[in-house]
């Protein structure tokens, strides 16, 4: 350390006189002494204020500039070091020095921008405006399709930079992006394939830009997910694999790129990984298990890759997947049912696979995890029963399977997610199917419950979706026992709060519903329709402009309809509808306007 004391005192006064030999020794001396003891060497070096004349020895045509560089990289290797780097002003020579045509310089000074760059915000400002990036992505561009070793360690150490300058800085990824960063890496990729440092580089740029929204798009002009596939299947290592992953995963989120990587063979590669991990309990095959199945699932998101997988339901992957449901393996259950939820998107699918059997495998699924079951299980068994319940012609197919006796052994669950689910495969199930809706609309168990969900404040799904639900149970039932049960639930409070949902078509169906309840079971609905303010909330509704036709038009119909009633029609008179009604007999909606007219000669006639 003595003598890298008089190293530094003999740099200063040769720095000055630009004696290039002596300086050359007193350079190799400090880069002897930073492969001892970087850190050390570093605070030295600071101590001395020898950086400020570095910045007058980083010249293209002096020989010791490589060795100036490289100094500057070994010392920003230390994180105390990148602000002074920059504050002495290196960044700007040092970017001079990308148009060198020397190799040594050139791969010096790229180590030294990153370095600087790393993890430093000052560093990145100082090569963003002395215009690094710029000259680095078109060196890429020139050296791309040199494959000796040297040229390699060069594009590998741009590659870092640039990484370095942009990681987790969304400005300077955009930036990378916009000046053409991304098909440049997926050649860089396709070229050099066999090199692994490069590699490995051009994965870890491809993870960060991934991330980006803006990216995707040129993600999807180039031939990355054929390049990805083809790296992917010549991986043994898990670790290699996981890198790969980590950049499919963000980019699968994109449809187009959805497609590109189905017809790239990566699902083939997906399905192989989870037949070899399927019965290991090593702690990396079951999570490259579960990347494998949920990427597959992710695949399936997209509507043209779906449809291409499906292939009328004989697709070999589709078959595959069926047999993941009845595994013993809960990631595999869950991957199962979360794609069969995904190919149940369109009613063909829906269809097809309702008639080959697969509500009965669902079924069987959810039996297994009643008691202490599976919530994410529970939650995708739900999900792709729902989807399979929209189509009409699979509605009583379902329900003579026994579904909603399946689906309301989940009533006591305590888990939002799964409630959820479970009500909207019951509505699903009850849409137009009358005797099903009447059955479940006498189930007491069924509405108190409900009612109880009606009020989960916490969890507006579960609230919304059990409205909905109690009012689909009157308006395909239209059954007096059915509205009798509810009312005595205390459910109607909650269909009239409903009716002034801000979602119109929560707002519909409540009225839909409680008009049934007026013509069918007034008598009994009576009280709980005062309590709950219904004629103030109808007044109010029909009097805001902003409520839509069908809501005026429904409300006039309930107001009607509550004529029967003493109390309630006591109370429509108190409140002076005939002033909002008769406005409403001009509508430009022509429904609202006849409603308007019946309605008016209604409370005329009853007045």
């Amino acid at each position: 350390m003595d003598n890298l004391s008089e190293t530094l005192k003999k740099l200063k006064i040769t720095a000055v006189e630009r004696t290039e030999d002596s300086l050359e020794g007193c350079l190799d001396c400090l880069l002897q002494a930073l492969a001892q003891n970087n850190m050390e060497t570093s605070e030295k070096i600071q101590g001395s204020g020898i950086l400020q004349l570095f910045a007058n020895l980083l010249t293209p045509q002096s020989s010791c500039t490589a060795k100036v560089a490289n100094i500057i990289a070994e010392v920003a290797k230390n994180e105390f070091m990148r602000i002074p780097c920059v504050d002495a002003g290196l960044i700007s020579p040092l970017v001079q020095l990308l148009n060198s045509k020397d190799q040594e310089v050139l791969l010096q000074t790229g180590r030294a921008l990153g370095n600087v760059c790393y993890d430093s915000h000052e560093g990145r400002s100082a090569v963003d405006q002395a215009g690094g990036a710029q000259i680095v992505i078109d060196h890429l561009r020139s050296l791309c399709s040199i494959t000796d070793p040297a040229n390699e360690k060069l594009l590998t150490v741009f590659c870092g930079m640039l990484m370095n300058y942009s990681n987790e800085n969304d400005s300077l990824q955009a930036q990378l992006i916009n000046m053409g960063v991304i098909p440049t890496l997926v050649k860089l990729l396709g070229i050099h394939c066999q090199n692994a440092a490069l590699t490995e580089m051009c994965l870890v740029a491809f993870g960060n830009l991934a991330e980006l929204e803006s990216s995707k798009e040129q993600f999807a002009s180039t031939n990355i997910a054929e390049e990805l596939v083809k790296l992917f299947k010549k991986q043994i290592e898990h670790d290699k694999r996981e890198m790969i992953f980590e950049v499919l995963a963000p980019l699968a989120e994109n449809d187009a790129i959805k497609l590109q990587l189905v017809e790239a063979g990566l699902v083939e590669c997906l399905l192989e990984i989870v037949q070899q991990k399927v019965d290991s309990d090593k702690e990396d095959d079951i999570a490259e298990l579960k990347t494998a199945s949920d990427l597959m699932v992710l695949l399936l998101l997209g509507d043209e890759s779906m449809q291409k997988l499906f292939e009328g339901g004989k697709g070999n992957v589709f078959q595959k997947v069926l047999c993941w449901i009845p595994s013993n393996n809960h990631q595999l259950q869950l991957a199962g049912a979360l794609a069969i939820a995904n190919f149940a998107r369109n009613d063909g699918n829906c269809i097809h696979m309702v008639d080959n059997g697969i509500v009965e495998k669902l079924m069987d699924l959810l039996d297994r995890h009643v008691e202490d079951g599976n919530v994410t299980v529970q939650h995708a068994a739900l999900s792709a029963l729902r989807n399979l319940a929209i189509p009409v012609v699979n509605k009583a197919k379902m329900l003579s399977a026994g579904v909603t006796e399946a689906v309301l052994k989940f009533l006591k669950s305590e888990m939002p997610p799964v409630q959820f689910k479970l009500l909207g495969t019951l509505r699903m199930l009850i849409d137009a199917q009358a005797e099903a809706a009447e059955q479940l609309g006498k189930n007491v168990k069924l509405v108190e419950r409900l009612v109880e969900w009606c009020e989960a404040k916490d969890h507006a799904g579960v609230m919304g979706e059990s409205n909905r639900l109690l009012s689909a149970l009157i308006r395909h039932s239209k059954s007096k026992d059915v509205i009798k049960t509810i009312v005595q639930s205390g459910g109607i409070k909650h269909l009239v709060t409903m009716a002034t949902s801000e979602h119109v078509i929560m707002q519909n169906e409540a009225l839909v519903a409680l008009a049934l309840i007026a013509a069918l079971e007034l008598g009994t609905a009576e009280k709980d329709l005062e309590s709950a303010k219904l004629v103030q909330i109808l007044h109010r509704l029909l009097a805001d402009e902003r409520s839509a036709p069908e809501i005026k038009y429904n409300s006039m119909v309930l107001i009607c309809a509550l004529m029967g009633s003493e109390s309630l029609h006591k109370e429509v008179q108190d409140l002076a509808f005939l002033d909002v009604v008769s406005k409403l007999r001009n509508h430009e909606n022509k429904s609202v306007a006849q409603q308007a007219s019946l309605t008016e000669q209604r409370l005329t006639v009853e007045s």
